[in-house]
């Protein structure tokens, strides 16, 4: 389950930035000569969903790792600026946060 939310959230922090980068040529197609806002009203709500979904997989991935409240914070603040859920994702990454941990079975407590 562990590995399985871990991978959730790389394909979220991937496809956050993708849709960052279509709905960034919706607005500059929008804004510039061509005038139009299809790109924007396709993208729009794409770009919402998949940026909820990142947040809600941030919360996730940071309990099961148990991130420290900065680390965590850092990586929710980088849904905001576009392409820095890459950043994150490869960083963590890196540092080994988003590695595997053994899950350490409870030893039973007597009772009476």
């Amino acid at each position: 389950m562990r590995e399985k939310i871990t991978r959730l959230f790389v394909v979220a922090a991937i496809a956050e930035a993708c849709s960052w980068l279509a709905l960034l040529v919706g607005m500059a197609v929008k804004y510039g000569p061509p005038a139009d806002e299809t790109g924007v009203q396709i993208f729009g709500p794409i770009h919402g969903g998949l940026f909820v979904a990142y947040g809600v997989l941030v919360l996730a991935v940071a309990r099961l790792h148990r991130w420290s409240l900065p680390v965590t914070a850092v990586a929710l603040a980088c849904a905001v600026p576009p392409f820095a859920t890459l950043l994150f994702e490869r960083w963590a990454r890196r540092r080994g946060l988003l590695r595997p941990t053994p899950v350490q079975p409870r030893t039973p407590t007597p009772v009476g």
